[in-house]
């Protein structure tokens, strides 16, 4: 773990503390950045690239927020345990799962290898049961769980049976949550890009395809990190305590 500490929160202000999975790159650094310029402490989880995570780290605190970087595999309960150990520790609790960490595999599903479908099983789906069980458990009340799907399931696009099923799960997921936390004051919700230009996915996407699917909004152009960080943003806040229970389909108008 590493931590770096800026300005931090006005004194006597509760600090309210955010975790943000696959948070080193793309949408979740994003979305850690936007939630440290909200006032939120962040931990920045990472899998394996500490550079990145650490260079996220690097610009919340350059901007006087609080952050540290957590390694662990979402999949793996003793390792997600010890992500929440590590933010109770270093802030004193979790109010915000921002569970972002996913992986993409593109293929016919009759050309599907089975080993990629299982790689994305486990990190899109036991990854998001093991997030939100620890979520489930530990967060305070006034409280919020974010996981990622996709719209893609509602698009239906050749080549993406296998990453669309295993978010249709997390969709599942997400909205039965919501119902069981009755009582706990802590809401539940998905948000599902459309076709957003991170790394995740533009690699493998030659131009002809990329300019093709940013024609298809209404908007004409692709997402960009930032437009999802402010849907993260907004149901992570004041502004968004009243949705529960929703998948939102930040596409610009795509499906």
């Amino acid at each position: 773990m590493t931590e770096q500490t800026g300005t931090g929160t006005t004194a006597g202000t509760p600090t309210r503390v955010a975790i943000v999975t696959g948070g080193s790159r793309g949408i979740g650094r994003e979305s850690a950045e936007r939630l440290a310029a909200d006032g939120f402490a962040v931990v920045v989880n990472f899998a394996g690239n500490q550079t990145e995570a650490d260079k996220t780290v690097g610009a919340i605190t350059e901007a006087g927020g609080r952050a540290i970087a957590h390694r662990a595999d979402v999949a793996d309960e003793t390792e997600v345990a010890a992500l929440f150990d590590a933010a109770e520790s270093a802030f004193g609790g979790v109010d915000v799962v921002v569970h972002a960490a996913g992986v993409m595999t593109l293929a016919p599903l009759v050309d599907t290898d089975l080993d990629a479908l299982d790689r994305m099983h486990r990190t899109n789906i036991r990854g998001t049961f093991v997030v939100d069980q620890q979520a489930a458990r530990r967060l305070r009340a006034g409280g919020a769980i974010l996981n990622f799907s996709t719209s893609v399931l509602a698009l239906a696009l050749p080549g993406y049976a296998g990453y669309a099923a295993t978010k249709g799960a997390v969709e599942a997921v997400t909205l039965i949550l919501a119902r069981e936390l009755r009582g706990r004051d802590i809401t539940v919700n998905a948000v599902a890009p459309g076709p957003t230009a991170t790394a995740l996915f533009l690699d493998g996407k030659d131009e002809e395809t990329i300019a093709r699917m940013a024609a298809q909004p209404p908007l004409e152009r692709l997402g960009e990190p930032r437009d999802i960080a402010e849907v993260v943003s907004f149901l992570a806040g004041p502004g968004g305590r009243w949705i529960n229970g929703q998948v939102i389909r930040a596409n610009g108008g795509i499906a």
